[in-house]
């Protein structure tokens, strides 16, 4: 990604350090968070100071290769490391398959998960690119695209999966315009998403999360694509709360709905959705609102009834008949379990 004029990667890693945008202070401030250990940079996952499927899996392999550094050849410290790491966020797939690989190219030598990690970093981007190339083919000119959440380049190390197709689109000369739902209670449609495009030049609108239905039925949106945090071998799909509303809306107005997810998203050890586990995060994130206040500074305030109770479930599920289709690195698959099984 592109910002003021010089190439950023969502997180990467500098001598046993962890560098990630801070994506708590977007779009107000762009600054560098730099973690030095992996309990710091648990910390930046739990915290959405990094956030989305494939820039916490990086995150994550980097958490364990700082973990490798730190513990060396104690394999007990580094087991702690690693379920200290996958508690982060649970539900995200990329996570669990990123901790993974780094704990198992770290048990060779320290060295060989440092680059186990930056492997992971890089495929993330291959992948996120050439999910943007082939999901460019589902797109015409002129055509309404609506989003949930951020799965740009914020959401992974660089492209993104559902944006990705977006700038592939755009890039390509078409005219493509982006209706992109706010996506409460974290607002990353409005805080993230926005700030991705307008970077880029790409007409879009902010609109309520319960917009999506109107928008469809006054025949406004023409196709739907969001990402994935973890896809199950039947094909349903966990993604950022909110989305299955949008499935249903796809569905019942007859708008194509696709999911755009690299093959680290995907979990075939889970036979379908009810077996994913869905992350229930502080309800202060449902009561309270941070934003710029009058002075120019980031502040936050209470939105709802003092003495209320919040529920905030982080993600649903998508059941595979609700999905078109899914927009992989290896290509555009129907959402079933050959398709799934036989991209593995």
């Amino acid at each position: 990604m592109n910002v003021n004029g010089k190439y950023y990667r969502t997180v990467w890693m500098e001598e046993g350090k962890v560098m990630m945008i801070e994506q708590n202070l977007l779009p107000f401030n762009f600054k560098i968070f730099t973690s030095d250990n992996y309990i710091e940079t648990c910390m930046a996952i739990k915290t959405m100071i990094v956030r989305g499927a494939g820039a916490i899996g990086a995150t994550a392999g980097f958490a364990m290769a700082q973990a490798f550094i730190q513990y060396n050849d104690n394999k007990d410290e580094i087991l702690k490391a690693k379920a200290d790491i996958e508690a982060t966020r649970p539900t995200a797939r990329n996570l669990f398959y990123a901790t993974e690989r780094v704990f198992n190219a770290g048990l060779i030598s320290v060295e060989n998960a440092i680059n186990e990690a930056n492997k992971i970093a890089d495929e993330d981007v291959e992948a996120g690119k050439k999910i943007g190339e082939y999901g460019d083919t589902l797109i015409k000119d002129t055509m309404n695209i609506l989003t949930h959440c951020n799965a740009g380049w914020l959401g992974f190390v660089d492209y993104g999966s559902a944006l990705s197709v977006v700038y592939a689109a755009h890039n390509s000369g078409k005219n493509v315009f982006v209706y992109v739902d706010e996506t409460r209670p974290r607002s990353q449609g409005a805080r993230l998403t926005a700030w991705e495009l307008y970077n880029e030049n790409i007409p879009h609108v902010i609109v309520p999360d319960n917009a999506g239905a109107f928008l469809a039925s006054k025949g406004k949106i023409d196709i739907m694509i969001v990402g994935a945090d973890r896809i199950a071998a039947n094909g349903d799909a966990a993604n950022k709360i909110g989305t299955f509303e949008k499935a249903i809306i796809a569905k019942t107005f007859g708008i194509p709905f696709y999911v755009a997810a690299p093959l680290a998203t995907f979990d075939i050890n889970c036979k379908s959705g009810d077996a994913i586990i869905i992350e229930e995060r502080d309800e202060d994130e449902v009561l309270y609102m941070t934003g710029l206040n009058e002075n120019n500074k980031l502040s936050k305030v209470l939105i709802c009834n003092e003495g209320s109770k919040a529920f905030n479930p982080a993600f649903d599920v998508t059941p595979a008949s609700y999905i078109t289709g899914i927009i992989t690195e290896n290509g555009i698959i129907n959402a079933n379990e050959n398709d799934i099984r036989n991209l593995f």
